[in-house]
């Protein structure tokens, strides 16, 4: 799943602001916070093997805190959105998405860092010193004086077997489980493995990065003694939306997983406790497990539909059209928030409305007692929760989450009075137009700015033009008029056909469809959860 989700959150996050420093450092050695502040520390952290829900309590405190994070190649990307901190990621071998690095300069960059008195995180798929170099960047540390601290995550073999329905231990099947490496440094004279004992080992055998060893590791077994009948398996790209699972007998495991063209990351399991998986099996039984769902809203804001798409078993990909900005002038805003007491009703059409006019209060010197003659409105759901994020409650949410459906609640409250609307720079006009009709009078007021994104990142194109996007969720007239600038010509060619569209609401299928755009599926309830139950369905 790393490969594929967008690096996004990299460029976004390359020369940000670090992030805010809640708390001083727990280190590994426990110098005093004002020896850390010397120095800085580095975190060697464990970010498991691939599902972003995974991380530790620990590791995600230590990325909220950190200046700047070392990713490798096997870390999702997601987990960025866990830090403002400069991001890089960090490549061991030939890789188009980053420079090649040895061991030695990631050990010298962690260093330099810290000497330079930032708080770094060595972020490391899986868990740092399970068949990783965290020993060695550890070592590497403490002989420059460097404070460390290590936070061990959920290993691939405990987590991959898990979501392939694999206990690794069973009281009928084994009492024990052996961690092998399938992958030997090969500046070594000979195999550290003894087979023989292996062989015997009465319990799970998990060999590590293996796949490419997998024949030789078979025979190894097979010419130690270990039956060809023993149940075994091999779990590519485990706990992400692209894992796949092979099972079979010890001795046709190979054939099996050259027909099903595995890729790695892949661990290979051995023993009776792989019978497991025919009855346990439950991550590939997700309702849209292995999809690939892009997201076209602003990338800071996609965070509940990420994790939505996560549980139902999708891979999330970050596609934005447009971008949420400030505005860049507050001043028409702070006379209107000073003049409050001149109006009846305050409507919002948007989240970002609302924690736009808000936050703008509260910054100002003013809080919610400002709002306490006001009556409130909101487009539905999500904007009402927005809301009620301030404690305030809204007087009217209309069923239909459209602006004409607002509109036509609002009628029957709002001749003679006055009604302020806090909007985006840009939008439709519907709202206004038809509370002026009914005798209200209406002033708008622009909060926040909707800015189109003008190009996408290489790697985001590549993938749309090899079709490697199931679904591109719709969520506004703006965003599918805006996505159809920005495809090209040969990501264009398949959409309808690989690519497929999914529009929250009649208002967005038309604007698609303006523009050229089908749509495969539209949700009957127009919120982010309709949208996802309409793809559910098709």
């Amino acid at each position: 799943m790393a490969g594929s989700v967008v690096l996004i959150w990299e460029k976004l996050n390359s020369g940000a602001p670090a992030a805010t420093k809640s708390a001083a450092p727990h280190i590994g050695n426990r110098q005093r916070e004002a020896d850390v502040a010397k120095t800085g520390i580095v975190y060697l952290v464990g970010a498991g093997p691939g599902d972003p829900g995974l991380l530790t309590l620990r590791g995600l405190e230590c990325l909220r805190r950190a200046d700047l994070v070392l990713y490798d190649g096997l870390v999702n990307p997601l987990l960025l959105r866990h830090t403002k901190a400069h991001a890089e990621r960090t490549c061991r071998s030939e890789n188009p998405s980053g420079r090649t690095l040895h061991q030695a300069e990631i050990n010298q960059q962690l260093i330099d860092a810290a000497r330079a008195g930032k708080t770094v995180v060595r972020l490391k798929g899986g868990d740092p010193f399970v068949f990783g170099r965290g020993s060695e960047e550890a070592a590497a540390l403490a002989s420059a004086g460097i404070p460390f601290e290590v936070v061990p995550g959920i290993t691939a073999a405990v987590a991959a077997s898990a979501y392939a329905g694999i206990s690794l231990t069973h009281r009928d099947c084994a009492s024990a489980v052996a961690f092998i490496t399938g992958h030997e440094d090969p500046a070594k004279p000979d195999s550290a493995l003894d087979y023989a004992t292996l062989a015997k080992f009465p319990g799970t055998l998990v060999f590590y990065m293996g796949l490419h060893r997998l024949e030789a590791i078979i025979q190894s077994l097979l010419t130690a003694g270990k039956p060809a009948t023993t149940p075994a398996a091999v779990i590519s790209r485990g706990t992400t939306p692209a894992q796949r699972t092979v099972t079979a007998e010890l001795g046709q495991l190979a054939e099996s997983v050259r027909r099903a063209d595995l890729h790695p990351p892949s661990l290979i399991v051995v023993g009776d406790c792989a019978r497991q998986r025919e009855a346990i099996a439950w991550f590939e039984q997700r309702p849209l497990f292995g999809q690939r769902v892009a997201i076209t809203r602003p990338v800071d804001q996609a965070g509940p539909q990420i994790d939505r798409l996560l549980e139902l078993g999708a891979q999330p990909v970050l596609l934005p059209t447009i971008t949420v900005k400030p505005i860049d002038d507050w001043s028409d805003v702070d006379r209107t928030l000073a003049a409050l007491s001149n109006y009846d009703w305050l409507v919002f059409t948007s989240v970002n409305g609302v924690r736009a006019l808000l936050d703008r209060l509260w910054s100002t010197g003013g809080d919610a007692r400002r709002l306490a003659h006001i009556k409130l409105a909101a487009i539905g759901e999500a904007t009402a929760d927005a809301l009620r994020e301030f404690h305030l409650r809204s007087d009217i949410i209309p069923e239909s989450f459209r602006a004409e459906a607002l509109a036509e609640a609002l009628l029957p409250h709002v001749s003679g009075k006055r009604v302020l609307w806090a909007r985006a720079s840009r939008g439709r006009d519907v709202l206004p137009t038809e509370l002026r009709a009914a005798g209200a009078t209406v002033d708008e007021l622009v909060v926040y700015q909707n800015l189109d994104i003008e190009r996408w990142d290489a790697d985001l194109v590549a993938l749309l033009e090899r079709g490697e996007v199931d679904w591109i969720c719709l969520s506004s007239p703006s965003i599918a008029r805006n996505l159809r600038q920005l495809l090209s010509p040969a990501a264009l060619a398949h959409v309808g056909s690989r690519i497929k569209l999914a529009s929250i609401s009649p208002v967005t299928s038309a604007a698609a469809r303006e523009v050229g755009l089908p749509i495969a599926t539209e949700a009957t309830t127009f919120t982010w959860e309709g949208l996802f139950e309409a793809i559910r369905a098709t």
